[in-house]
């Protein structure tokens, strides 16, 4: 129990904080006194008192004692009005006298009339005005009132030369005006109280230094003064602020006085306390930044901007606990205008969240960090923002089911959210739309890895999030961004989504490309994800050969033979399309059979086999040019007549380049395994009733598990054949869909 009350009081005598912003009525100018701490019992009961409340929207605070709270605004014809806030039932008083408040951090009100006449009101007392004063008539034209601490008012008067000025305090007495000269001396030019506790103040002195006339600067000092001159506490300097600079706005508190300079064009914040001595330099955005006061070991600043200011760029408060050398700022208020110091030693701010408009209270948290807590709400309802994102910026979809989990946080849970994923280089889009938000304001969305019905091509990708109030309030939030998505380069892949494409010629000479999804379903069935139309007139050609990228591309290309032996390239477009076909050369019809889409030789390009019709087995190893796709052919070996088809199906047996599988005309098929310098390994034997099919296609990795496989085709029905990585037993039979009920439609499928 101590230790609270001695924190209290400690906070008790934080410091009261000067804001020069043009606001409301006027210049919200002088700092004040803080009065006697509240006790935690009162300090309490004022929050709750005053949550709920109305404030005008255009409200600044002012200044805000144990009972109430004095603010400023403009009435409809611009002039304006200064009101008492009164904790106890929310009654709103006008104040008549003057135009402009003056913060005392006490139920003082301090108003004056923008001259020299000063007025005092004490609202503990229902708002008596006890005392006036007339300043030019109680010291001399030209006395300007710098400062209020409670009922003390620190009046600064000339002395008859324009760069010499006096400092002197006028108190109320019983009714007398007391007045006591408190800094006076031939260098004392200037004078502004920036910062008080209930017993000190913090003054700022200025003289200037004039070796000559041409080379006059000015130099700037703080001073501590007590408020009650009879004091016998000793009044002590502050730290110089230096030549070449200029000061401004501070604080004061028990622990700590900090001030803001302004020095070859840098904003600097000033923290001396014991044990601590803090520079910050603020950058650019920062050059009209404020010291709003200083809570416990927090520092709290931010240039401020304007209450209920539409459209204008926001303008932070900030927080930084000065006694950690690396603690890094953070924002207590998305947006702030102006502050007064309550008597207890926390804050009321007028400002904005993401999520309301009002009078903030800052006091210290469970954790210690200051918090801001709504006290008084100008009722505005204040539009959707975007307060966060949690995009990844790269994606690799590799994995089979892999996913992508989104995130965004709003300022407002009551709004739907519609998200927009585009794939950069084909325009093809993904929306998503989320009504509740997963939790608090969060609104997530899992991406499935899948655009436009299938899995998301490679490259670049842009997302967008609009977010529109579901009341209608406000215009639609939005934020937007990129990402990548990465996937290995699969040969039988023409969309560059990394998952395998089969193609198939029906009767009528149109080839089909079917899509696969690369991962087994409910069951390790193996189903597609779409068909698209390629194009017709393929009935030109005998034969149709996928055959890995053989033109540099990251995607598959193909060759195809017409009748009169010429053999043609189609490059992949990556977009499942193909490139008008280029001439690979004549006298193709030679040979009887054609597969490719295998590395034999190990250089990483694909390679084409062709066989003759005397059975001779020869190699066209891949360029990689799309002009001259195949080197010289080089022959592999004799007795190839024995088979009725040749496929080339990449790696399935873990050897050193890829294989081919061959079956005879007694239907069984035999495995040959590359050695990786285009020759191949004694044949083994797989099995037998492999006649069964019509088409075998080395189809690529099927089943996104590094392996490439086989897909089966035939009248009696197709099955994914999945490669085990054994020489002995290199497949394992699983189901699909594809070609479900189709076994003789199409006489063509690679």
């Amino acid at each position: 129990m101590s230790s609270v009350r001695t924190t209290r009081r400690r906070l008790g005598a934080s410091v009261a904080t000067v804001l020069a912003v043009t606001v409301g009525a006027g210049v919200l100018a002088s700092p004040g006194a803080v009065a006697a701490p509240v006790a935690a019992a009162q300090a309490g009961a004022t929050t709750a008192a005053v949550t709920g409340a109305n404030l005008p929207l255009d409200a600044e605070i002012v200044s805000t004692g144990d009972t109430g709270y004095l603010t400023s605004r403009k009435d409809d014809a611009g002039n304006p009005v200064l009101e008492w806030h009164r904790y106890a039932d929310g009654a709103v008083l006008p104040i008549d006298t003057g135009t402009v408040g003056h913060g005392s951090n006490s139920d003082i009100v301090v108003t004056s009339d923008g001259g020299s006449t000063v007025y005092l009101r004490d609202m503990k007392d229902g708002g008596t005005l006890y005392a006036s004063f007339d300043l030019a008539a109680e010291f001399k034209p030209g006395a300007k009132l710098v400062g209020v601490v409670g009922a003390n008012l620190f009046v600064r008067v000339p002395t008859g030369n324009q760069d010499y000025h006096e400092l002197w305090q006028l108190t109320p007495v019983d009714g007398v005006a007391r007045k006591t000269l408190r800094q006076g001396g031939p260098y004392g030019l200037d004078f502004k109280v920036i910062a008080s506790t209930s017993d000190a103040m913090l003054l700022l002195s200025s003289n200037r230094v004039f070796p000559s006339p041409a080379t006059r600067k000015t130099e700037f000092w703080m001073t501590r003064r007590n408020v009650n001159p009879d004091s016998t506490v000793k009044e002590g300097s502050g730290a110089n602020t230096a030549l070449w600079t200029h000061a401004s706005t501070g604080a004061y508190s028990a622990d700590y006085e900090t001030w803001v300079e302004y020095r070859s064009g840098v904003t600097t914040l000033r923290v001396e306390g014991q044990y601590v001595h803090r520079t910050y330099s603020m950058d650019s955005s920062m050059s009209g930044a404020v010291i709003a006061g200083v809570l416990g070991d927090t520092l709290l600043y931010g240039v401020p901007g304007k209450a209920a200011a539409a459209g204008e760029t926001p303008s932070p408060l900030y927080a930084r606990n000065v006694k950690s050398s690396t603690a890094a700022p953070y924002k207590l208020l998305e947006h702030f205008s102006s502050v007064a110091q309550a008597p207890d030693g926390g804050y009321l701010v007028r400002g904005a969240t993401a999520e309301a408009d009002g009078l903030f209270r800052i006091w210290p948290g469970d954790d210690g960090r200051p918090t801001a807590t709504l006290v008084a709400d100008t009722g505005r309802v204040l539009p959707v923002t975007v307060m966060g994102s949690k995009v990844p910026t790269a994606v690799n979809l590799e994995t089979p089911g892999t996913t992508v989990p989104m995130e965004w946080t709003l300022s407002r849970a009551d709004a739907t959210v519609d998200v927009t994923l585009t794939h950069t280089a084909t325009g093809k889009k993904r929306t998503q739309r989320l009504t509740q938000p997963v939790a608090d304001k969060r609104f997530a969305y899992v991406w499935d890895g899948l655009l436009d019905g299938i899995s998301a091509p490679n490259g670049a990708y842009t997302w967008q999030m609009t977010a529109t109030p579901a009341d209608g309030t406000g215009a639609p939030a939005t934020a937007a961004g990129s990402f990548e998505v990465t996937r290995q380069a699969n040969p039988h892949d023409f969309n560059d989504n990394g998952s395998t494409d089969v193609l198939a010629r029906d009767a009528s000479g149109v080839l089909w490309r079917d899509d696969l999804f690369d991962w087994p379903s409910s069951g390790g069935q193996i189903t597609p994800a779409q068909r698209t139309r390629v194009g017709s007139g393929w009935q030109v050609y005998n034969q149709i050969e996928a055959t890995g990228n053989l033109a540099g591309s990251p995607v598959g290309d193909l060759v195809a033979r017409d009748t009169s032996g010429v053999l043609w390239l189609y490059t992949g477009k990556g977009d499942g399309t193909f490139t008008t076909r280029a001439k690979v050369g004549t006298g193709w019809q030679i040979y009887n059979k054609l597969t490719g889409g295998s590395d034999v030789t190990g250089d990483g390009r694909a390679d084409l086999f062709a066989t003759d019709t005397s059975g001779v087995l020869w190699l066209y190893k891949g360029t990689g040019s799309a002009t001259a796709p195949f080197a010289t052919r080089t022959k592999i070996g004799g007795g190839w007549q024995i088979y009725n088809q040749i496929t080339a199906v990449g790696d399935i047996a873990g050897s050193a380049a890829g294989d081919l599988i061959a079956r005879d005309t007694a239907g069984v098929l035999w495995l040959y395994q590359g050695n990786g310098t285009g020759g191949f390994a004694a044949r083994v034997r797989i099995g037998s009733g492999w006649n069964a099919f019509s088409q075998l296609v080395g189809a690529g990795d099927v089943t996104g598990d590094g392996r490439p496989d086989l897909i089966a085709y035939g009248t009696n029905g197709t099955y994914v054949y999945r490669s085990t990585g054994s020489a002995t037993a290199p497949f394992s039979r699983q189901t699909t869909t594809l070609y479900a009920g189709e076994g003789s439609k199409f006489n063509s499928v690679a």
